[in-house]
C-alpha cells in the first residue's frame, strides 16, 4: 500500500484549487479524477461568470467566499495570464415595482462587503446599452467572465510545479476511515486496485460528493445532506448581441431570472433556467424550453427576433436542498463536524463555486490545520 500525505477526489476547479493549495503548503498531493480529463462536470458547464457576491445571505459561506474569492481570482488570472474580462453587469428593473427592489439589492450587497454598485436611471442605463429597455438599473462593475478551462490548467500547472500529481480515469471504489490507528489512517482504493494510505482526504467530487461520502466506512452518515440535481439549460444567440455588459433581471422567487451573459469572444447566451431532474447525467437540452425564454428576455430586450435562440448546452447544479426549500449554503464538513482527523467533505458547491474556488481552497486548508 502506497503512502501519501493528501488525496483530493475530483479535478474540477475546486478540487484543483484545493490540490494546488495543499501542494504549495508542502504536502505530497495526489488528485484523483474519474474522467479522462479535468473539469468535465459542473466546472465546464456554467456561465463562466466571476460573481460579485451580491445576492447571498449575509454571513453565509457563499457570501464570504465569493467576495473573498473574486478578489483572489482577478489577481490570480492577471498574474498567470488566464483570459478574463471585467465586463460589468447591469441588474435591470423592467417594471415600477422592481425599481423598489433595487435598493434592497444594494443593501444586501453592502452587508456582504460589496460596496461598488451604482444605481442608474433608465436614461443612464440606455446610454451604456442602447438596446436595453428598463425602468432603472444597477451597475456591478466588479462582475466579469473568465476562461474556466484556462483557469483549471493554470491551477493544475501550479500544483504539479509544487510536486502534486493528477491521476485521470481513477474512480474511487472504497474509502476506509480509522481514528488514531496509524500515521496514515485513511485508506483509498481506486477502480484499478491501487491502494493508498493518506493523512488528508478532501472530497471535492461535485455531483458525486454526497454519494462518495455515503460509501465511506467509519463516517457517521447522520450528518450528510440529501443530494438533488438541478439542470440549467442555456440557449445561444444566432448572430452578435448588441450588448457589452452582462444583463440580469431583478431576481424573483424562482431564481435570478433568464439572464444574458457574454463569453470572452462576445458571443451571447441566455440562461440558465432551473429544471429539477433525477439523473445528473441528463444533459440534453429540450428545444421547447426555449419558448419560455423569449418572453422573459424581451422584458429587457424587446428587439429579440423570433427564432434567434438556439439550444446550446446544459449544466448540472449539485444541490443539497429540495425544490421546495430555500437554496442551501455551501456545506464544508471538516474534522470539527464529523470528528475524523484529516477529512473534509465539500457538498453543494454550485454557483458561485467557480468564483469562490481559491477562497474555498484556503478554507479547506484552514479547517485541516
Amino acid at each position: 500500500m502506497e503512502q501519501i500525505d493528501a488525496v483530493v477526489i475530483g479535478a474540477g476547479v475546486v478540487g484543483l484549487a484545493v490540490g494546488r493549495a495543499l501542494a504549495l503548503a508542502g504536502r505530497e498531493v495526489l488528485v484523483l479524477e474519474s474522467q479522462n480529463a479535468i473539469g468535465t462536470g459542473t466546472s465546464s458547464r456554467n456561465s463562466e461568470v466571476i460573481h460579485a457576491g451580491i445576492y447571498y445571505p449575509a454571513g453565509s459561506l457563499k457570501a464570504r467566499l465569493c467576495v473573498q474569492g473574486k478578489q483572489m481570482l482577478y489577481t490570480y488570472c492577471t498574474e498567470r495570464g488566464v483570459a478574463h474580462q471585467r465586463l460589468g453587469k447591469l441588474i435591470v428593473a423592467t417594471s415600477p415595482d422592481q425599481v423598489l427592489a433595487l435598493d434592497s439589492i444594494v443593501a444586501k450587497a453592502a452587508a456582504n462587503g460589496v460596496n461598488d454598485l451604482q444605481k442608474l436611471t433608465a436614461v443612464q442605463a440606455q446610454a451604456l446599452e442602447p438596446a436595453l429597455s428598463c425602468e432603472a438599473a444597477l451597475l456591478s462593475p466588479s462582475t466579469g467572465v473568465v476562461d474556466s478551462h484556462g483557469l483549471m490548467l493554470a491551477l493544475q500547472g501550479d500544483m504539479e510545479n509544487a510536486g502534486g500529481l493528477l491521476a485521470l480515469v481513477s474512480p474511487v471504489l472504497h474509502i476506509g476511515l480509522k481514528k488514531g490507528t496509524a500515521t496514515h489512517p485513511i485508506r483509498v482504493t481506486t477502480q484499478d486496485g491501487t491502494e493508498l494510505a493518506c493523512q488528508v482526504l478532501v472530497n471535492a467530487a461535485g455531483l458525486s460528493a454526497v454519494a462518495l461520502a455515503e460509501r465511506m466506512d467509519g463516517l457517521d452518515k447522520s450528518g450528510l445532506p440529501q443530494a438533488h440535481y438541478a439542470k440549467g439549460n442555456y440557449f445561444t444567440l444566432a448572430g452578435k448581441a448588441p450588448f457589452s455588459h452582462l444583463i440580469y433581471p431583478v431576481p424573483e422567487k424562482a431564481g435570478l431570472g433568464v439572464h444574458l451573459t457574454l463569453d470572452l469572444g462576445g458571443q451571447a447566451k441566455f440562461g440558465p433556467d432551473v429544471q429539477w431532474v433525477d439523473d445528473p447525467a441528463d444533459l440534453q437540452v429540450d428545444p421547447r424550453r426555449g419558448d419560455a425564454f423569449y418572453a422573459e428576455v424581451r422584458k429587457y430586450w424587446p428587439a429579440l427576433e423570433e427564432g434567434a435562440l438556439q439550444p446550446g448546452y446544459s449544466g448540472m447544479r449539485p444541490k443539497i436542498n429540495a425544490p421546495h426549500e430555500l437554496a442551501a449554503d455551501f456545506m464544508i464538513q471538516g474534522p470539527a463536524e464529523h470528528d475524523i482527523p484529516g477529512l473534509v467533505n465539500l457538498f453543494g458547491i454550485e454557483s458561485p463555486g467557480l468564483t469562490s474556488s481559491l477562497a474555498i481552497a484556503d478554507e479547506v486548508s484552514a479547517r485541516l490545520a
